[in-house]
C-alpha cells in the first residue's frame, strides 16, 4: 500500500485519525515525562549533591522536583487534547478536566513538599529549640489540601469552586465538629509558642498522663515526650493549655538544681554540750571559728545574769543539734559542688512522731542528673556518718532485728 493510499484511508476513516492523534499525543506526553525525569530530576540531583545549601537538599529529600516533573506531561495533554481531530467536544472537556485535575494534584503535592522542606531546614536552625513551626506547617498543609480538594472536585465536575464553597456553608456545623481537635490544637499551639511555654528539648512533668522526660517533638495535634525509661508519651496539644504541667527549663538554665532533703534526728539524743565535748568538736576545722565566737557570746550573756548564772538552767549553753546545724551549713558552703550564688541553709522543722527534722536546702552547681544524684548522695553520706560525733542519732522505726534484741535470748 502506497503512502497516498494510506493518507486517503485516513481521510475516509475519522476514527483512525482520532486514534492516531491520541496515540501521538500520548507518545509526546510520555516523551516529555521521560525528558523531565532525566533533565530535571537527575540533573538536579547531581547539582544538589555538589552544593552545600540546605534548601536544595531538603527539596530533593521531600521529592519536590519529582512531583514538579510529573506536571509537565499532563500539561501537554491538557493543551494538546484540543488538537485531536474528530474528538467529541464532551470527550475533549472530560479529558482536559482530568488532566487539569491531575496537574492540580501534583502541584499540591509539590507545594506540600516545599512546606515540609521549610520545616526540615528550620529544624536545623538555632531558633527551632525555642520556636517550633511544625504545627503551623501541618495547619498550612491541611488548608492546602482542603483548597486543592475543592478545586480538583470542581474541575472534574466542571463547576465553579465558589458553587461548592457556598454548599459548604450549610455544613459549617459539621465541619466544626470534624475539625474540633484541629482547631483546639491550633489555638493551643499558638499559645504555647507565643508564651514560650514549651520547647523541643525541655524536661517536663505531667503526672496525669504519665509524662516525665524530654520533649522530642511538637506537632499540631500532639506533643511527644520521651520519658526517662525511653518510652514515648503522646500528649494532645490542647491538654498542655487546659491542664498544668511542670517545665524544668528554668532549673536547667539557672545552672543549679535544688537539694531539699531532711534528716530525722531522734529527739532523745538531743542535749547540751559539756566542756569536754566542746573542746573535742573545736578540733573540727569547720567548727573552730564558730565555737569560739559562740562561746564568747554565750559567756557575755551569762555574765550579765549575775548571781542567777549559778543555776545551770538559767544560762545559755550550746546544744549538740544546734552545733550540728552549724557544721552542716559550713560543710555545704565549702563543698566544691554546691552553688555559692544560690540559697543555702540548714533549718529545723517542727518535731513530729518521727523525730526532729533537719532540712538541708541548697543547690548543686550542675544540672546533670547523674552528677546531681552523686553530689546529693555524697553530702548525706557524710552527714549521716558524722552525726554520732555530736551525740545524735537518726530516728528510724524498729526493725525485726531490734525487736528480737529487745526480746532477749529465747528460752528452750
Amino acid at each position: 500500500m502506497t503512502w497516498e493510499a494510506v493518507m486517503a484511508w485516513f481521510e475516509n476513516a475519522p476514527w483512525a485519525r482520532m486514534a492516531g492523534a491520541l496515540a501521538l499525543l500520548a507518545g509526546v506526553a510520555l516523551l516529555v515525562q521521560a525528558v523531565a525525569q532525566v533533565l530535571i530530576v537527575r540533573v538536579v540531583r547531581i547539582v544538589v549533591q555538589r552544593t552545600a545549601n540546605r534548601w536544595d537538599d531538603a527539596l530533593l529529600a521531600h521529592r519536590v522536583f519529582h512531583r514538579a516533573a510529573r506536571i509537565l506531561p499532563y500539561l501537554v495533554i491538557q493543551f494538546g487534547i484540543a488538537w485531536v481531530p474528530d474528538l467529541a467536544p464532551k470527550a475533549v472537556m472530560v479529558i482536559g478536566n482530568l488532566a487539569l485535575a491531575t496537574t492540580l494534584l501534583y502541584a499540591t503535592l509539590a507545594i506540600a513538599g516545599i512546606l515540609d522542606a521549610a520545616q526540615t531546614v528550620y529544624a536545623l536552625s538555632e531558633h527551632a529549640r525555642t520556636r517550633s513551626i511544625k504545627g503551623y506547617v501541618q495547619l498550612g498543609k491541611i488548608a492546602l489540601y482542603v483548597v486543592a480538594a475543592i478545586a480538583i472536585v470542581a474541575t472534574i465536575v466542571d463547576r465553579s469552586p465558589w458553587l461548592l464553597l457556598s454548599g459548604l456553608g450549610a455544613m459549617s456545623a459539621v465541619l466544626l465538629l470534624v475539625f474540633k481537635d484541629t482547631i483546639m490544637s491550633f489555638v493551643a499551639s499558638v499559645q504555647l509558642t507565643s508564651n514560650d511555654m514549651l520547647r523541643v528539648g525541655d524536661w517536663i512533668e505531667m503526672p496525669q498522663v504519665g509524662a516525665d522526660g524530654d520533649v522530642v517533638d511538637i506537632a499540631l495535634h500532639t506533643v511527644k515526650v520521651q520519658n526517662w525509661d525511653k518510652t514515648i508519651t503522646t500528649i494532645p496539644t490542647w491538654r498542655l493549655i487546659s491542664e498544668s504541667f511542670r517545665n524544668w527549663r528554668g532549673m536547667q538554665q539557672s545552672g543549679g538544681r535544688r537539694i531539699k532533703r531532711t534528716l530525722f534526728v531522734d529527739a532523745g539524743s538531743v542535749g547540751f554540750l559539756d566542756d569536754a565535748e566542746i573542746e573535742r568538736l573545736s578540733k573540727l576545722h569547720l567548727l573552730g571559728a564558730y565555737l569560739m565566737d559562740k562561746q564568747r557570746s554565750l559567756a557575755d550573756a551569762n555574765a550579765a545574769l549575775g548571781t542567777a548564772a549559778g543555776v545551770p538552767a538559767n544560762t545559755r549553753r550550746l546544744t549538740n543539734i544546734g552545733t550540728f546545724r552549724a557544721y552542716a551549713l559550713a560543710y555545704l558552703k565549702t563543698h566544691p559542688n554546691i552553688h555559692d550564688g544560690m540559697t543555702c541553709m540548714v533549718r529545723s522543722l517542727q518535731p513530729s512522731a518521727t523525730g526532729i527534722p533537719i532540712e538541708l536546702y541548697c543547690f548543686t552547681n550542675t544540672t546533670v542528673w547523674a552528677e546531681y544524684e552523686r553530689v546529693q548522695g555524697d553530702v548525706f553520706d557524710h552527714l549521716l556518718a558524722i552525726l554520732p560525733e555530736f551525740g545524735l542519732r537518726m530516728y528510724q522505726n524498729p526493725a525485726g532485728a531490734d525487736l528480737l534484741r529487745w526480746q532477749g535470748p529465747r528460752v528452750a
